[in-house]
């Protein structure tokens, strides 16, 4: 049993109980999760803090130190919270959880005051969404003895299974026998729950999804560091920026479900047909060959996940960064041709850093905005972060908001004592 569902069964001391969760960086895969994919992720060492205190009554109450407003839950109907007035904000990601766990564990959830603070950038696509939705699991499942509950001992047995759960938070699908609900309205996996929840200091891990399972772990060398460039063009998932980021997602459904109505196969997910048969790629493209996006998005994931991915980790594991910054930037081209969620921001962050000398860089994270790391010398951090900017700012000055931060992988979300 991992750390944090140990932590979990020996439930929290007393009324109170407090966790850290990471953001996290998407190396490579991107939006592989939910099609069945691999990824190559790094926790990070910035993330929320979540701190629960228990109610008398069925109260939920969650404030941000980082965001405006309180968000209140009635517990005993909590869909009435999680209705539009939730829609767009980051009470909308407090509801979800506090419905779900209550559908799923009816009664049981306590009322909590609880308050999140943060030293993760907000929307900047390292996963400040998912780790609010972890971090507001583990508080209230501790505060309220879920993990003891047969329901949950029955589905989770495994971190990883608890970050397909937050997943399925997230996307509002079931996990087993815990049934789904409303979640946030977009279509998205796993990945960065398993990311925050899985991640090992000073190392990427190499994941494959739907399930999740644990393909190797890549040790970072402390003479690198990664920079993450904000570029000031909010990623977000919610509100108008939804629809978007769900065209990616339903890509891969309608591409599963041509696959399913011409083969008669029951695969699940996009990975499985692909592996179903030796010829499956081909027949694929045939499939979506009248659908020009259809065509791009198949052929990102396909040099994406059975690639990229495997390929850029045995760079790594070999000291190859030149064939890693290669890989990467093919990964970075795919999401420009492929996903189509890339913004002018993020294309000239990525290469800028490859022109002042990163040894490989990649936006990341759901796109439509957001960020871009790169992987450079530990001793020239600082003075590339600097000269990164400069070059960003020179070609954007709009964006004056656009900000650096120097980082390692960082470990898993953990209790606070």
């Amino acid at each position: 049993m991992s750390g944090v569902l140990e932590e979990l069964a020996a439930g929290a001391s007393g009324d109170t109980t407090s966790w850290f969760v990471p953001g996290r960086i998407e190396v490579l895969g991107k939006h592989t999760d939910y099609a069945g994919g691999r990824s190559l992720l790094a926790a990070v060492d910035t993330g929320h803090t979540i701190t629960a205190r228990a109610r008398q009554d069925r109260v939920l109450r969650a404030r941000s130190e980082g965001a405006d407003g309180t968000v209140a839950i009635d517990l005993d109907r909590p869909e009435e919270s999680a209705a539009d007035e939730t829609e767009g904000h980051w009470g909308g990601y407090v509801a979800a959880v506090a419905a779900r766990l209550e559908k799923n564990f009816p009664g049981q959830v306590r009322g909590a005051d609880v308050t999140v603070t943060s030293t993760l950038p907000l929307a900047a696509g390292m996963s400040s969404s998912s780790a609010l939705v972890v971090g507001l699991a583990l508080a209230l499942i501790d505060l309220s003895d879920l993990a003891a509950d047969p329901a949950f001992t029955r589905e989770i047995t495994t971190v990883e299974q608890f970050g397909e759960y937050c997943g399925s938070i997230e996307n509002g699908q079931s996990f087993g026998t815990l049934a789904g609900e409303r979640g946030v309205g977009t279509f998205g996996g796993s990945q960065d729950h398993t990311a925050v929840l899985c991640g090992v200091p000073d190392a990427l891990v190499q994941y494959s999804f739907c399930p999740v399972r644990h393909e190797r772990t890549v040790g970072l060398g402390t003479e690198l560091a990664l920079v993450v460039a904000v570029s000031g063009v909010e990623a977000a998932k919610t509100g108008a920026a939804r629809e978007a980021y769900n065209r990616v997602s339903r890509a891969v459904s309608e591409l599963v479900l041509r696959w399913q109505e011409a083969t008669g196969g029951r695969e699940a997910t996009l990975a499985d047909a692909v592996a179903s048969a030796p010829d499956a790629a081909a027949r694929l493209r045939e499939l979506a060959a009248d659908d020009e996006y259809l065509v791009g998005r198949l052929e990102q994931f396909l040099t994406e996940s059975e690639q990229i991915v495997p390929a850029a980790s045995d760079a790594l594991e070999e000291g190859d960064l030149a064939e890693f910054g290669r890989l990467v930037d093919l990964s970075q081209a795919g999401a420009e041709s492929g996903l189509r969620n890339q913004v002018p921001e993020t294309i000239a962050l990525q290469r800028l850093a490859r022109d002042n000398g990163a040894h490989a860089a990649s936006a990341f994270g759901a796109g439509f905005g957001g960020s871009v790391w790169a992987l450079v010398p530990a001793d020239g951090a600082e003075q590339f972060a600097a000269d990164w900017s400069a070059a960003f700012r020179a070609a954007h000055p709009d964006r004056r908001d656009a900000t650096t931060a120097i980082t390692r992988p960082g470990g898993a979300a953990r209790r606070v004592r």
